[in-house]
């Protein structure tokens, strides 16, 4: 309790800024869709959202060492509000490309100033169990705002008014708080050679992770919508890929510890390709059925991110240690643009079932450039390794998300520069 309390105010915000980014998701999809705007432009929502939050992880650390964390952190829950009423004015499909770019930017810049304003008020003997509090806090807020959606009709500007209260709720408790600022927010060079020559099998494997999650983030609404989802059953749909991310990821990465990971990428990835199987051959639209999917596509979709991240710390060295998880970082938010358009693409030439022929073919590639590459580099020892510890997607590259990885330790003795 003497851990939690300072950072109560951090972990309320937390709260508000994840339940809107949840109900943010999920609104936009089911909206477009309701509009009756193609796969393609919805998807291209999801690209510019991506393309947008990878330029504020590169751009927020300037404004914050110019403006400080608080007024950086307000400014942008405040952008954050006025993109979504925006979005409530001008209905339409360019706009809203634009506009939910404005919000990847706020959203990254958001993140980054929460876990690196986090890590700096845990200690090595509490990081582990403050971590977890705050990915259960995360988590929940994701989950209850896609719920917000279902108690709403989308096609109203409820919804949207509703998400920007959850915005400008954020503000308060930071900007009340009487704790201290974190140290400055640390920027990373991306060097995609160094990166693929650490490890080629993390390098493919996280942008791979990237495509897999930016399409079943941002269009698996578009399939409930199109299967004739209740609201309901939509965010059902989205929670349940979130469980089976939560349940399958920590088992995942302790076998990783004991095996070659790669063959645990290689497994994951098969078993996705099985289960995009099992929804291309589904002809029936029974949600009990597409939950049971959704749960077991999430239980690999999620992961990868973790695995590939704790197989290149295997092999960086700590000077390099911050470098790699950037570049990284950097590599999946490249991923996250390419997936939108990629399960757009397929949904308009096989129709909705077209999101499971983009995820299986990911996973396919995914898993065979993992087993490929154990043939080309030995693995190093167990004994040798970082331990993996459950990693959430990251989406900052400040000391916060890098003491997460696996090797935390390296990073809090790599200097910020």
């Amino acid at each position: 309790m003497s851990a939690l309390l300072p950072i109560v105010s951090l972990l309320i915000s937390t709260f508000f800024v994840m339940a809107g980014a949840g109900l943010q998701g999920i609104l936009l999809p089911v909206r477009g869709s309701i509009e009756g705007w193609s796969s393609y432009e919805i998807g291209f929502m999801g690209t510019g959202y991506a393309i947008a939050f990878t330029v504020g992880c590169l751009v927020v650390p300037l404004i914050v060492r110019q403006a400080g964390h608080v007024r950086t952190f307000s400014s942008l829950c405040a952008l954050l509000a006025i993109g979504v009423l925006m979005l409530a004015m001008i209905v339409h499909p360019i706009a809203w490309i634009l506009i939910r770019g404005i919000a990847g930017f706020a959203l990254a810049g958001s993140y980054m100033i929460i876990e690196s304003w986090l890590n700096e008020r845990v200690t090595n003997e509490t990081r582990g169990r403050i971590f977890s509090i705050y990915m259960i806090v995360s988590m929940t807020a994701m989950i209850g705002g896609q719920y917000i959606m279902a108690a709403t009709r989308p096609e109203l500007t409820t919804p949207f008014m509703l998400c920007a209260i959850l915005f400008a709720l954020a503000v308060i408790p930071t900007a009340l708080s009487k704790a201290p600022s974190p140290k400055p927010l640390t920027t990373t060079s991306l060097d995609l050679a160094m990166i693929y020559r650490n490890s080629p099998a993390a390098a493919v494997g996280v942008f791979l992770a990237g495509v897999l999650s930016g399409a079943w983030n941002n269009m698996s609404p578009v399939l409930g919508q199109r299967f004739g989802f209740t609201n309901t059953e939509i965010a059902t749909l989205l929670a349940a890929t979130m469980a089976g991310g939560i349940v399958f990821q920590y088992p995942l990465g302790r076998f990783s510890d004991r095996v070659d990971r790669r063959y645990v990428m290689t497994v994951a990835g098969l078993v996705g390709v099985g289960i995009a199987v099992v929804g291309m051959a589904l002809r029936s639209h029974d949600p009990l059925v597409l939950f049971a999917i959704a749960f077991g596509l999430g239980g690999v979709i999620y992961p990868a991110y973790s695995l590939t991240v704790a197989h290149a710390n295997d092999y960086a060295k700590p000077e390099d240690f911050v470098k790699v998880s950037g570049g990284l970082l950097i590599l999946y938010g490249f991923g996250t643009m390419g997936g939108p358009l990629l399960a757009a693409w397929l949904m308009e030439t096989f129709g909705p079932s077209g999101i499971f022929v983009a995820t299986g073919t990911a996973h396919a590639i995914f898993a065979f450039y993992a087993f490929y590459r154990t043939f080309r580099r030995t693995a190093p020892p167990v004994e040798e390794r970082g331990d993996f510890r459950t990693t959430p997607l990251a989406r900052t590259q400040t000391p916060a998300s890098f003491a997460l990885d696996p090797r935390a330790d390296l990073a809090e003795q790599t200097p910020a520069e």
